[in-house]
């Protein structure tokens, strides 16, 4: 059987670390931005990970 591929949305949104751990964006940074305060936008901004319980989803398609 062939091999899988890579899912082509999903590889422009993740960068896997060095411990093996895949990073991520936050959502909502952009829209309607203007309401948000910010130490919301600071925050939402920084990079953060793929909580455990998505990560066994989301490793078959990397």
């Amino acid at each position: 059987m062939p091999k899988m591929k890579t899912h082509s949305g999903l590889k422009k949104r993740l960068k896997k670390t060095a411990t093996g751990k895949l990073k991520r964006q936050h959502g909502y940074v952009s829209h309607l931005a203007p309401h948000k305060t910010h130490k919301q936008k600071k925050h939402l901004a920084k990079s953060g990970t793929v909580s455990p319980s998505d990560y066994k989803r989301i490793k078959s398609r990397i």
